[in-house]
């Protein structure tokens, strides 16, 4: 009985030693086939934006409630031009829309006006738009561009905001006379009032890359 034991140990183990020579002869068992890589997903384009609303301080107009509300957003390149203008559009063009509130506080009258954005530029926390009128109670203000000028305020500081009438944008003639002068896609001043209530987002964007 042992002599059997022992004689099927041998044979056992002389199969086990022939099946591990032929594994290493063999060599390592070729690597499964790499799934192919999924093609890199192209990088999302920033766009320049500005949203927010609030009251302003206006030194000549103290006394009266003046009201902004800005909500514009980057569309490069998405207006074009007859020749010979600029026919891809313009790195600056946008969308929104802008409102006015200003209250007369000696007179009482409110006058109100509500316009489209058409162009929009960045730099830093500093943006400066453009937009034209569509609906207002102000003779002479429909159908005119308007421009406005927001600076987001950090660290502590208020929101600041600028608009092209009032103390800008006068065309001096040759002779010395002065007429308002019309404003040009994303022209306004520094924003040279203080926002008092409310608060204004700039996010800020690079120029857009030329059009292929």
């Amino acid at each position: 009985m042992k002599s059997r034991t022992r004689t099927r140990a041998i044979v056992l183990a002389g199969t086990a030693a022939a099946l591990v020579a032929s594994l290493v002869a063999a060599g390592p068992a070729p690597a499964a086939p790499a799934a192919p890589a999924a093609p890199a997903a192209p990088a999302a384009s920033r766009l320049a934006s500005v949203h927010g609303g609030g009251t302003i301080f206006f030194p000549y107009s103290a006394k009266d409630d003046i009201r902004f509300t800005v909500d514009a957003e980057s569309t490069p390149w998405s207006k074009p031009y007859p020749a010979p203008g600029p026919e891809k559009g313009l790195p600056t063009d946008a969308r929104g829309r802008v409102t006015i509130y200003h209250h007369f506080k000696e007179s009482g009258f409110i006058g109100t006006g509500e316009a489209e954005v058409d162009c929009l530029v960045t730099g830093g926390r500093t943006a400066t738009l453009t937009a034209v009128v569509k609906t207002s109670n102000v003779a002479g203000w429909e159908g005119k561009r308007i421009g406005i000028s927001v600076q987001d305020g950090q660290r502590g500081e208020p929101d600041r905001l600028g608009f092209s009438w009032a103390v800008a944008n006068l065309d001096v003639k040759p002779d010395g006379t002065v007429a308002e002068a019309t404003v040009g896609t994303c022209m306004a001043p520094a924003p040279f009032t203080e926002v008092t209530k409310g608060n204004f987002k700039v996010n800020p964007a690079p120029l857009s890359p030329l059009p292929k």
